[in-house]
């Protein structure tokens, strides 16, 4: 991804969460998408996002927060798999593929902290955002833009429903 602009991470990620909140909110019955991660996000030529892979998607009618539960490890809330799946999930492992928009992991890290989720939130609590930011990143958003991100982010990471 490095050869996104920021501008273009920023449109992927407004694109996305309007896809997104669609499913949740606009549609009569609000269907959950179960399965939001980097590889179901796809962009046209023109970097349009287009949201793909339906297979996990349930239909949860207004009273039912409860799913039954779908795994996907890196991208799915922890309350999640006690709790089940709900829209908090979605939002969830939307935090996470704005976390990646964001940032590169570093590969030099130990095993236990190569975990995206983790490491950002980590980032953001020791105030070091600025170090964990893809240079792209870092060099074309204004720092106001990159703060706000990054608190979306941790918005979207918190396990609390």
């Amino acid at each position: 991804m490095t050869w996104l602009s920021f501008q273009n991470r920023l449109r992927i990620a407004v694109e996305s969460a309007d896809a997104f909140s669609y499913l949740h909110y606009a549609v009569f019955i609000p269907i959950l998408h179960r399965d939001i991660k980097s590889a179901n996000i796809l962009l046209d030529d023109y970097y349009t996002t287009k949201i793909v892979d339906f297979g996990a998607s349930r239909l949860r009618p207004f009273d039912q927060a409860d799913m039954s539960s779908l795994i996907i490890p890196g991208y799915l809330d922890p309350e999640a798999i006690q709790m089940g799946l709900s829209d908090k999930s979605d939002v969830y492992s939307f935090g996470v593929v704005l976390a990646e928009l964001l940032k590169a992991i570093d590969l030099t890290l130990p095993n236990k902290e190569k975990s995206l989720a983790p490491y950002f939130i980590a980032s953001m609590k020791e105030n070091r955002l600025f170090q964990t930011l893809h240079h792209r990143v870092l060099k074309e958003g204004s720092l106001d833009q990159l703060n706000a991100m990054g608190e979306l982010v941790v918005r979207c990471l918190n396990i609390k429903r």
